[in-house]
């Protein structure tokens, strides 16, 4: 496959998520950055906003396996990863996959599950592969997990800790949609339920390609340096206890070469940092208590971050 293609498709899938998901051209975008970049999503919104529908489109629009995950407090670890079985009859354990034996796997309401059945999504987001009972297994590929969790509720919630967020590609919102969406979904038979009527117009194994090709985009020296000192920036803020990891650098760099792919590029701008920059480290960062409570948000702190810093003129394609 070479690049005009790939961007082709792209294309497809992004206008195929459109005929059933209103209102929502930049969701739909970052959703499919993160699959491009081969990273995980986290979703955050109140409900009803369409977080379920619009992974589930996405995955109809790809084809391959999807599996999806209710969580809540009774979820084991083992309802995730699968399970070892003794049978009589062969004498041994024959291994029962689990639901993430998926190409694409959603995790509504993740943080409804417990801590412990939380940290068995670790392994998979990181090493692409489950380990049960001594033995580990690989899973599909490609693998993308979205996860959703509602903000507002606390009853019943745990907060996922620190090492898993910073495992999230990024974290977006969907907002409540504009007034014409919304009439829409109501005038139209069955618009509210669209997703479910979408055709495959791609395949994972097209989708492994794409990746491969927007791995190769170029990333100039000068817009590299211009990363580096937006991650540096975070680090040393005033308003930041702790900044960004290495492993978010890598992350915004990737992210930054698959949006560019998506916009028909070949090569990254310092815009494509920009675009990415609060939806890829905003997660990650901690702020001290004394900015909380001034009302101080990541988003806010980030936007500084990149106010003071110069970007590169005239970087090399």
């Amino acid at each position: 496959m070479d690049q005009q293609t790939a961007m082709t498709l792209l294309d497809r899938i992004r206008n195929n998520m459109e005929s059933c998901i209103f209102g929502k051209k930049d969701e739909i975008a970052w959703m499919l950055t993160a699959l491009i970049a081969g990273g995980h999503v986290l979703i955050e919104d109140v409900p009803g906003t369409g977080k379920t529908q619009l992974v589930k489109a996405l995955a109809l629009s790809v084809g391959g396996v999807f599996h999806r995950i209710q969580c809540n407090p009774d979820l084991l670890p083992t309802d995730i990863t699968g399970v070892s079985i003794y049978h009589p009859k062969q004498e041994q354990f024959v291994f029962r996959p689990g639901p993430v034996m998926a190409h694409l796997l959603l995790a509504d309401e993740i943080n409804r599950a417990t801590t412990k059945t939380q940290s068995a999504l670790l392994e998979a987001m990181e090493e692409r592969r489950v380990s049960v009972d001594g033995e580990t297994y690989p899973l599909p590929h490609p693998f993308t997990l979205f996860a959703t969790q509602n903000p507002i509720e606390f009853e019943g919630t745990y907060n996922l800790p620190e090492a898993q967020l910073d495992r999230f590609l990024m974290k977006i919102k969907l907002g409540y949609p504009d007034i014409a969406s919304e009439k829409r979904l109501i005038m139209e038979p069955g618009a509210s339920r669209a997703s479910d009527n979408i055709q495959a117009v791609a395949t994972v194994e097209d989708v492994a390609e794409i990746q491969r090709l927007a791995a190769a985009v170029h990333l100039d020296a000068s817009v590299a340096d211009y990363l580096i000192a937006l991650i540096r920036g975070t680090r040393e803020h005033a308003s930041i206890l702790l900044g960004a990891s290495p492993r978010a650098t890598v992350a915004l760099a990737s992210a930054a070469k698959a949006y560019a792919f998506l916009q028909h590029r070949s090569f990254v701008l310092p815009d494509d940092i920009k675009a990415m920059a609060v939806l890829v480290l905003g997660h990650r960062l901690h702020l001290r208590s004394e900015a909380r409570m001034q009302g101080t948000n990541a988003s806010f702190v980030l936007q500084d971050v990149m106010r003071r810093i110069a970007v590169p003129v005239g970087s090399e394609r």
